[in-house]
C-alpha cells in the first residue's frame, strides 16, 4: 500500500520498537508490512530511553525506527510516552508517585503509576511532549498523536487532597453549600471549613460510608485527569492543528466518567478485551458506548488480543476465526480502526504470555499472523467503503457515568448491584433481534428515537425527569425499571416517592422495595397464566394512572403489579418493578417496538449479529455469526453484494458457523 490521503480502516496496533535489536525490527517491519499493517503505535512505553536524564533526550533511535515505517510506507501515532516515568523521576520527585486508598506511598516500577496532579509530572511530561511535537511534527508518516495509556490512577497524597479541596470550593462555592449538598447533619459530619474535609480512604472509611463524598471524589478524579491529559494534547495539537489527538480508554472504562472526559479528545479511542465467557452482546454494546462517548461518530479500537491475554484467571486462545468476528463486531459498531495489542510477543515482564500478531519464533509461520494477514487482506479489500460512517437508530438506552458510581456506592438495597450488566439485560433482546441501539446521554436530544429504555435511573439530574416526561407526552415509549427517580445528582433522595420527577408519567409510586436473595425468586402472572420469573428486586407499586399488564405471583405481595403502563399525552411509559428473566423481558420490549413501528434490520435465526453503518456511499451491513452451527438471515426482496467475495445475494441466505459477511445493496 502506498501512502494514501483518503481514509481507509486502520490496521495494526502497538509497536515496541525499544524492546528489539535492529535485525529483529527490520525482520518485524517486513512481516507487519506483508500482513496488510498500515498504522502502528508508538513508543507508549520508551520514556525511559528518551530520556535518560532530566532535560537529556535520545531520539536517534527513534527518528532510525520511523524512517524504517515510512520505508515501508505505512503510517503511526506517535504516543508520548508519559504513562510511564523514568525511574530517575521517581527517586528526584518522589511526590510524583501516587498514595493508595490504604494511605500507603508506591514505589517505583508500575505503569500509569504517577499522581495525576503532581506539578512536578504534569512539567516533565509536557517537557517532553514538547519535544517531540518540535522534532516530529511534519514527519510524512505521521498520522495523530496518541497522549499517554489507559488512564486511571487513583490518588490519595497530599497534594491531591489539597486538590480536592479546591474542587470543592469551585463546586460548591460556600461551605455552607457542600454541608447542604452533602447533608452532613447525617452522623453528625458537619464541616466547618474545606480544610477540614478528608479524602474518602481506608483511613477514614468515607470510601465505604459517605457515599457522597465518594461520588465527588470520582467525578475530581475523572477532572484532573482531563486536566493532566490536556497538559500534553495542548502541545501536540498547537503543534499539528490538522491531525488527531487522544488517548487509549481502559476496556475497565468504569473509572472515569468518559461522557466527559472524551469531548476534550479528538476522537474515542478505546481497548476490547472482551472475556471468553461474555456474551458476544457484550463487547457490542460496550462498542455502543464508545460510540456515544464520541458524539454518535465514529472512534477507534486502539487495542485488542490477537490471542489470548495473560491477565485473566484463565487466559484462552482465540479459536479460529475468532479475532476476525471480534474485529469485525468493532468496525460493525462504529470504528473505523481494528488495532492490536501488540506486534511482537515480549519476551519477559508481565506480558510476556500476551497474544501478539508475531510469536516469539519471530516469523510468519503460525496460525495467528496466517488469520491477521488474511482479516488484513479483507480489510484493504474494502477501503473507505463504511469509514466514518454511522449508526442510525430508533432505539436509544439512556445510560451515565455518574448514575452507575452512585448505584454502586450505595448501601442498599442490596450488594448485588452491578449497572453495566443491569443495562446490558435490556440492550440484549435489541442485539438478539437485530435492532439498532444508541447509548444515549442525559444531555441528548431525545426527540429522535420511538423508543427509550431506562435502566436503573438511580439518578435523577440534568433535568433528565423533565425529558423523559415530556418525550412521552410527545409519543415516545419509555420503559423505565426499578431504582428509579431516587436521588439527585448529590445522591440526595429529595423527590419524595420514587420514581420522583417520573411519577405522573409512569402513573405510579413505590411504596417498599424488596431484595431477593440469589436463591430467590418470585413469578410474573396474567390471570392464571405464568409467564416466567423474576427476582433481584422486587418494587412493591401503588398505582395512581398506570394500569397493571402483570402481577406477582407469590408472597404477600402477589397479585400486586409487576408490570404496568401508562397512556401519557400521546405516549406510554411502561415500568417493570422487578428483573424479569430474559423471555419475558424480550417478549415485552417486542410489543414496545411493534407498537411504535421498530423494525430489526433482518429477521435472523441462529447465533448472528447484524449491524448497520452509513456514509455518502450508502449502507453497509455487517453479518457475524458467532455460533457453532450455521445461521441463516431473510434479506427480503432486495439485492446485496458480498464485499468479501463479490456474490450477489438475495430472499434467505446461510452463514456458516463463525463466519463474517459484509454486505452492500445493490441494484439488480
Amino acid at each position: 500500500m502506498s501512502y494514501i490521503s483518503k481514509p481507509y480502516i486502520l490496521f495494526g496496533g502497538d509497536f515496541n520498537p525499544e524492546q528489539w535489536d535492529r535485525q529483529t525490527l527490520e525482520k518485524d517491519l517486513l512481516l507487519l508490512k506483508n500482513a496488510g499493517v498500515n498504522t502502528l503505535t508508538l513508543p507508549v512505553f520508551a520514556w525511559a530511553k528518551m530520556e535518560p536524564e532530566e532535560g537529556r533526550y535520545e531520539f536517534d533511535w527513534l527518528d532510525e525506527i520511523l524512517d524504517r515505517i515510512e520505508a515501508y510506507e505505512m503510517k503511526y501515532f506517535l504516543a508520548t510516552p508519559t504513562c510511564a516515568q523514568p525511574a530517575w523521576m521517581s527517586k528526584k520527585y518522589p511526590e510524583v508517585l501516587p498514595v493508595d486508598i490504604a494511605g500507603r506511598k508506591r514505589t517505583h516500577g508500575m505503569r500509569v503509576f504517577f499522581c495525576y496532579n503532581s506539578p512536578k509530572y504534569r512539567e516533565r511530561a509536557a517537557a517532553i511532549a514538547t519535544v517531540m511535537a518540535e522534532r516530529y511534527k511534519f514527519r510524512k508518516g505521521l498520522s495523530g498523536w496518541h497522549v499517554a495509556n489507559e488512564y486511571g490512577t487513583y490518588c490519595y497524597c497530599e497534594n491531591c487532597q489539597k486538590r480536592f479541596r479546591q474542587w470543592l470550593v469551585e463546586r460548591y462555592g460556600t461551605i455552607n453549600s457542600l454541608n447542604e449538598h452533602w447533608h452532613t447533619t447525617f452522623w453528625g459530619r458537619q464541616v466547618y471549613s474545606f480544610d477540614e474535609v478528608m479524602l474518602p480512604t481506608e483511613l477514614n472509611d468515607d470510601y465505604r460510608f459517605n457515599p457522597t463524598v465518594q461520588l465527588d471524589y470520582m467525578r475530581f478524579v475523572t477532572d484532573s485527569t482531563i486536566e493532566c491529559y490536556e497538559n500534553e494534547a495542548r502541545i501536540l495539537k498547537k503543534a499539528r492543528p490538522d491531525l488527531p489527538v487522544f488517548t487509549n480508554i481502559s476496556g475497565y472504562i468504569k473509572k472515569l466518567n468518559q461522557f466527559k472526559m472524551v469531548p476534550h479528545m479528538d476522537v474515542a479511542g478505546w481497548d476490547n478485551y472482551p472475556w471468553p465467557t461474555d456474551d458476544p452482546g457484550f463487547p457490542a454494546m460496550k462498542h455502543d458506548i464508545m460510540r456515544a462517548a464520541n458524539g454518535g461518530k465514529s472512534y477507534y479500537v486502539m487495542e485488542q488480543s490477537p490471542n489470548q491475554q495473560n491477565w485473566q484467571p484463565y487466559n484462552k486462545i482465540k479459536r479460529p476465526g475468532e479475532v476476525r468476528r471480534i474485529a469485525y463486531q468493532g468496525l460493525a459498531h462504529g470504528s473505523d480502526s481494528s488495532m492490536f495489542f501488540q506486534m511482537h510477543q515480549s519476551i519477559a515482564g508481565q506480558e510476556k504470555f500476551h497474544g501478539a500478531i508475531i510469536g516469539r519464533n519471530g516469523d510468519g509461520n503460525t496460525r495467528i499472523y496466517r488469520e491477521i494477514s488474511e482479516l488484513g487482506e479483507e480489510l484493504a479489500r474494502l477501503e473507505d467503503r463504511f469509514v466514518g460512517g454511522r449508526t442510525q437508530a430508533e432505539v436509544g438506552i439512556l445510560f451515565d457515568w455518574e448514575n452507575w458510581w452512585a448505584l454502586e456506592l450505595t448501601s442498599g438495597p442490596t450488594k448485588d448491584m452491578d449497572y453495566l450488566q443491569e443495562v446490558f439485560r435490556y440492550y440484549k433482546p435489541l442485539y438478539d433481534m437485530n435492532v439498532p441501539v444508541d447509548m444515549v446521554h442525559y444531555q441528548d436530544d431525545l426527540s429522535k428515537y420511538k423508543v427509550l429504555i431506562a435502566p436503573m435511573l438511580y439518578m435523577m439530574k440534568d433535568h433528565i425527569g423533565e425529558k423523559l416526561d415530556q418525550f412521552v407526552k410527545d409519543g415516545g415509549v419509555l420503559l423505565a425499571t426499578y431504582m428509579t427517580g431516587y436521588a439527585d445528582e448529590n445522591d440526595r433522595c429529595v423527590f419524595g416517592a420514587y420514581p420522583g420527577p417520573l411519577r405522573k408519567a409512569l402513573g405510579l409510586w413505590v411504596e417498599e422495595t424488596d431484595a431477593l436473595r440469589p436463591e430467590e425468586e418470585n413469578t410474573v402472572c396474567i390471570g392464571d397464566r405464568t409467564l416466567g420469573i423474576c427476582g433481584f428486586l422486587c418494587d412493591l407499586v401503588q398505582l395512581e394512572t398506570a394500569k397493571a399488564e402483570a402481577v406477582y405471583g407469590q408472597d404477600f405481595y402477589a397479585d400486586r403489579p409487576v408490570i404496568t403502563s401508562n397512556k401519557y399525552g400521546r405516549g406510554r411509559a411502561w415500568y417493570i418493578a422487578s428483573r424479569l428473566e430474559y423471555k419475558v423481558l424480550k417478549q415485552l420490549i417486542k410489543g414496545l417496538l411493534k407498537s411504535r413501528r421498530v423494525e430489526p434490520l433482518f429477521e435472523s435465526e441462529g447465533q448472528v449479529e447484524i449491524a448497520v453503518r452509513e456514509n455518502k456511499k450508502g449502507k453497509t451491513y455487517f453479518l457475524i455469526n458467532h455460533g457453532n452451527e450455521t445461521a441463516s438471515v431473510d434479506l427480503g426482496a432486495g439485492y446485496y453484494g458480498n464485499l468479501l467475495n463479490h456474490h450477489t445475494m438475495q430472499g434467505e441466505i446461510f452463514i456458516a458457523a463463525g463466519d463474517v459477511l459484509v454486505l452492500m445493496p445493490v441494484h439488480n
